[in-house]
């Protein structure tokens, strides 16, 4: 599984957002060494510290750090084969390059995208990636 940048934040701050459903789902992928996090979300990260838009107790570096050296959570490295793909994406999907690295990411590692994001739940239940919703109520409207 690759976890969405807010899932990662919401997963190590304790985040209610996230189901207890989805709080073991991820539990066993980090027993079993199968969570991965984007190589762009310590950027992702980074800037929406920069931006004021997410703050945390320490430097940002140091929380990054900590929640990359968590047991069972990998950072997945971009490859050239995930960039080539970020801009090659079937389907409609949104601009965002965040967003796309991360989906071209759970593509490539054949993994499902655990996340919040409406608009990546749509492209997911449009057969392009794997998703997981956050929470019951993240799933988009059928």
């Amino acid at each position: 599984m690759v976890l969405d940048t807010h899932t990662l934040v919401w997963l190590l701050a304790g985040d209610r957002r996230l189901s207890p459903a989805v709080v073991e789902v991820v539990r066993h992928a980090t027993a079993t060494n199968q969570a991965f996090v984007s190589a762009i979300t310590p950027w992702e990260i980074a800037m929406l510290v920069a931006k004021n838009k997410l703050a945390f107790a320490c430097d940002v570096l140091t929380w990054l750090d900590e929640a990359l050296s968590q047991p069972g959570i990998t950072l997945a490295p971009l490859l050239p084969a995930i960039a080539v793909d970020s801009v090659r994406l079937p389907g409609a999907i949104h601009g965002d390059p965040a967003d796309r690295i991360i989906v071209a990411t759970a593509r490539h590692l054949r993994a499902t995208l655990v996340t919040a994001d409406a608009k990546l739940l749509t492209y997911g239940r449009g057969g392009h990636v794997a998703v997981l919703a956050t929470s019951t109520a993240d799933e988009p409207a059928e």
